[in-house]
């Protein structure tokens, strides 16, 4: 006698599917919520872009989690991925664009020369729009892209992303934003420097330097202690003390991809380059 066997497996195949839409849905409701509380930030009550700081924090929570699920139970799919993407402009890409130029421009305080203040702020609006576009571009050279290799390859057996990937991008200003507590930029010259964090931020995204992806972290292993204890430390230091655990968090995977092409580089040069096969076929 026949069994039906195999309309279980079809139902749980599609419940399997809304699993990691949900956290992608959770990422797009960070985003958005992002970007609510930034248009309700006032000089006064500045805290509010500290709440958006935190959104985007875990909005970059929900988006690993959603690629990790979506792996790990094999349900992905183009829907998916389409739905991620959007969802990834709204939160990495439009909210910490809005983030960076309200708390290092709009809102810092007036100076005695009101016409370069209104330069620096256009210069902030720019830069802010400048780091959008980059992460748009980043995540769709990532979407065509099938097998990227980065200009200065890493070891064997890594995996590592062509350019800083967008969700780090916003980290970076997510936790500067969050270490200052929400507090604007008070002076121009700090606001230069803001200035300029936003355009290496936005260069790195749509560079060819490698950054590692974590994706070789193996989470099914039978025996994963280390794993555990350095990931529950790491939790329990960024509940305590978020403002400097994110901000040194943010800096050092950023200069790990400088360190990385900076390595890249002085090795090639030390490096002699190969003769050319003429030259070596009459000297053999």
């Amino acid at each position: 006698m026949d069994q039906p066997v195999h309309k279980p497996r079809q139902r749980l195949s599609k419940g399997m599917y809304i699993l990691p839409s949900l956290f992608t849905s959770a990422n797009l409701a960070a985003g958005y919520y992002a970007i609510l509380q930034i248009m309700q930030a006032t000089a006064t009550e500045y805290w509010h872009l500290d709440l958006a700081a935190k959104a985007i924090g875990f909005a970059f929570l929900f988006d690993g989690l959603d690629g990790r699920i979506a792996r790990m139970t094999g349900t992905s799919s183009d829907f998916g991925r389409e739905l991620d993407s959007l969802a990834d402009v709204t939160a990495f890409g439009v909210a910490p664009a809005m983030l960076a130029w309200t708390w290092g421009f709009r809102m810092m305080p007036q100076v005695s020369l009101t016409e370069w203040h209104i330069k620096l702020a256009q210069l902030g609006a720019i830069a802010s729009f400048l780091f959008l576009m980059a992460g748009a571009s980043r995540l769709a050279r990532f979407n065509i892209t099938s097998n990227a290799q980065p200009s200065n390859p890493g070891r064997p057996g890594k995996k590592y992303f062509v350019g800083m990937p967008i969700p780090a991008g916003a980290g970076v200003i997510a936790a500067v934003v969050h270490f200052e507590g929400g507090e604007p930029i008070a002076s121009w010259y700090m606001a230069l420097t803001w200035l300029a964090m936003i355009a290496v931020v936005g260069y790195l995204m749509v560079s060819t330097w490698r950054f590692y992806s974590f994706k070789d972290i193996d989470f099914g292993s039978r025996r994963p202690f280390r794993l555990i204890i350095f990931i529950a430390a790491l939790i329990a230091v960024i509940f305590a003390f978020s403002g400097p655990a994110l901000f040194a968090l943010a800096l050092f995977y950023t200069f790990s991809g400088v360190f990385w092409r900076l390595q890249w580089m002085f090795r090639r040069k030390s490096t002699p380059p190969t003769p050319p096969y003429h030259e070596a076929s009459q000297t053999s």
